[in-house]
């Protein structure tokens, strides 16, 4: 058990938090301290986040009710087992009936669940909730006769399309485990994910489509099972017959078409809420996936009264979250958490700008009522780049919009101020991870948070994550003053039960630098208001376009490479994708090729082995890199080297009690040869990076 969750301490904690929601305790006067009101303060969230910390048990026994169970839990939480915490003990349900089933018996079956549009292939389809009960039980029951059971994993190779939907919530049907894997990749991170997962089936489709250009994941779900040394099953294939078909394997594969007649529909098999309904992969080096697993009962009751309480959305209104399912966002927000709430459910197979212009994003609005947007800052910077004065856009009504979210990555306040200019709703700016499956903070519409917040925040704690930030040694930091973000413990419903296979990594990994407390390994700050600021990351994962991914992952490629002896990937600045990834390289001295020569076959080699998502395209020879005595490369130093970051020294001349104050890129005393970074900054001024940047010193 880890760290003190006492009654009183929690106590103590939220009454310090609900005094700063109220009043900006803003300075000190002889009489004490000048209180004044919140300009942001809002009750309902007041009393809402102070029952959540002091009562859970009471507050999301309440929470809970708004799902249907078929059997109720005899605990609502059982903190016995800190950091596996279990919500809901004892109680069983069904996330396949809580999304579709109970919506059909309640008689919205004629009611749209989702909307495919794809202007790749020139298609719009629509789904109802008659219609996605029909195929998700009937392939539940193809997928029953080929032996699934409650506690099997089922792997998921698909595109954004509604058939990718219909494979989760069959395999969650079936109390099954769904892993789904962002169609983007490639056959070798494929191939990890079915080594570390081991699933009984593997359901995939013929093909994806990207601009210009057909991605065949059948061949490279062939590639990832031959290098496998574990093997499934069985394939189900679906054949993308408007793009193109693929040739099965008579012994490995099955068209999805047979499947869904092997068998009639197949009723939903009750779960017990702490049984997982997914692992999720997120970064983290090929060798050792981090697989996230998500407890079925928290995470739907969570998901469906998230809904309305961070994103306003009512019982008739259309949703549209423009992400891929292979991320978390969509697992949460293209399928769980629309359904959940029985509304409609926008999949947009298409690009901001190339598919096949930068009006797509006005057209989706305006042509299905969308009434509120989940995506990424880099959508709209896109946008922004390639039609600034929104030509493209002009002709279609924006109406319907209420709201747009952002998270994933930082948002620029330029980005912010010209999308909400643009579109004429307020941009909300949350944050969350992997990890959570939720917001951990967010501008609640539902609980009367201002929609004008302060600039540049993430919002305020959802509801049952008490969030702290705290300095090395452990103590609890100063408004304003940045240091770790973390979670005191017991977290909320809907997070992660634990790393797949991995429990004491978990603990190793999340809990053990700061005890008691989950820790996000973000930095930031709180304001006086209880407002929180994410930013920065703590680790070597890199932010492309909202995708993270990990820099070793990387290195373990380019260092495959015959003629290079060491090498290091950071994260650089990019306008429209926010950061890209920034190769240095050492070659061999018996290097056979050249510079431009090993660079291309480096951009070709991350390509085959990641995929395009990584947007590596920046691959540079130097003489060496900067490395600490321990051996440890000095990534972080060369990234704020390559934004022209610099730090105030100060020196003090004793004699006469003067102080010397001047910017500088100081290097750390412990590196073994700093002459190399004078080396990295021309090479970085080269590439159009640390044109401001000091000298280093």
């Amino acid at each position: 058990m880890l760290g003190d969750t006492s009654d009183e301490k929690i106590s103590d904690g939220v009454a310090s938090r609900i005094k700063s929601m109220r009043y900006n305790l803003y300075g000190e006067s002889e009489a004490g301290v000048i209180i004044k009101e919140n300009p942001y303060y809002s009750q309902l969230y007041e009393d809402t986040f102070r029952r959540s910390i002091q009562e859970p048990e009471e507050f999301w026994s309440e929470i809970g009710k708004l799902i249907s169970w078929s059997k109720p839990w005899d605990k609502a939480l059982d903190n016995t087992n800190q950091p596996f915490t279990k919500w809901f003990v004892g109680g069983e349900l069904n996330a396949c009936y809580n999304a579709v089933d109970r919506h059909v018996e309640a008689g919205k079956g004629s009611k749209v669940a989702l909307i495919h549009d794809s202007p790749l292939t020139k298609t719009v389809r629509k789904i109802t909730y008659a219609e996605l009960l029909d195929q998700v039980s009937h392939l539940a029951g193809g997928l029953a006769a080929l032996g699934i059971e409650k506690g099997d994993r089922v792997l998921i190779y698909m595109p954004l399309i509604p058939e990718a939907i219909m494979a989760m919530l069959a395999t969650a049907r079936l109390g099954a485990v769904h892993s789904v894997v962002f169609g983007g990749f490639a056959a070798r991170e494929l191939c990890t994910r079915i080594e570390h997962c081991e699933p009984k089936v593997i359901i995939a489709a013929s093909c994806g489509i990207e601009p210009h250009r057909i991605i065949r994941y059948k061949d490279i779900l062939n590639e990832a099972i031959e290098w496998a040394s574990y093997k499934p099953e069985k394939c189900i294939i679906y054949q993308r017959r408007n793009l193109e078909t693929a040739p099965l394997d008579v012994e490995m594969d099955i068209s999805w078409d047979n499947v869904l007649k092997m068998a009639g529909p197949h009723k939903c098999v009750p779960v017990e809420a702490n049984e997982p309904l997914y692992i999720l992969y997120t970064s983290g080096t090929t060798d050792a996936p981090k697989g996230v697993q998500r407890p079925i009962g928290g995470h739907i009751v969570t998901l469906n009264w998230s809904m309305q309480t961070i994103y306003g959305m009512g019982p008739n209104d259309v949703w549209w979250s423009a992400s891929d399912l292979g991320w978390v966002v969509g697992h949460s927000y293209i399928c769980y958490g629309p359904l959940l709430y029985g509304i409609t459910s926008v999949m947009y197979e298409g690009k901001p700008d190339r598919t096949p212009d930068p009006g797509q994003y006005f057209r989706i609005i305006d042509k299905h009522k969308v009434n509120a947007i989940f995506t990424v800052p880099t959508s709209f910077r896109v946008i922004k780049r390639e039609d600034p004065d929104v030509e493209y856009g002009k002709g279609y009504s924006l109406k319907s919009l209420k709201r747009i979210f952002v998270a994933g990555e930082h948002c620029d306040y330029d980005t912010k101020s010209w999308v909400e200019k643009i579109f004429n709703v307020p941009v909300l700016n949350h944050w969350w991870q992997t990890e959570t499956g939720h917001a951990i903070t967010a501008t609640c519409v539902g609980l009367g948070h201002s929609l004008s917040p302060p600039k540049y925040t993430a919002g305020m704690p959802f509801p049952g994550y008490d969030v702290r930030v705290l300095k090395d040694d452990g103590t609890e930091a100063k408004p304003h003053e940045l240091a770790r973000i973390v979670v005191k413990l017991p977290l909320p419903p809907g997070t992660m039960s634990t790393l797949y296979q991995s429990p004491e990594r978990f603990c190793q990994l999340y809990f053990r630098k700061f005890p008691g407390y989950y820790d996000t390994m973000d930095a930031g700050y709180i304001d006086e208001f209880g407002y929180i600021y994410v930013t920065a990351r703590d680790d070597d994962v890199i932010n492309v376009a909202g995708h993270r991914l990990s820099t070793s992952a990387m290195e373990d490629i380019v260092l495959s490479h015959p003629d290079i002896v060491d090498a290091t990937v950071v994260g650089v600045p990019e306008p429209t994708k926010g950061e890209i990834p920034l190769c240095l390289f050492v070659t061999k001295k018996n290097a056979k090729k050249s510079e431009e020569i090993i660079s291309k076959d480096l951009i070709q080699m991350v390509r085959d082995l990641i995929g395009p998502i990584a947007s590596f395209r920046l691959a540079v020879m130097i003489r060496g890199l900067p490395r600490t005595r321990s051996g440890k490369t000095c990534r972080k130093s060369i990234s704020d080297l390559a934004r022209n970051k610099t730090v105030k020294v100060c020196i003090t001349f004793f004699l006469n009690a003067s102080v010397l104050v001047f910017e500088a890129f100081q290097i750390s005393g412990t590196v073994e040869d700093p002459t190399v970074y004078k080396d990295i900054k021309i090479t970085l001024q080269r590439l159009g990076y640390a044109r401001t940047a000091p000298d280093p010193q």
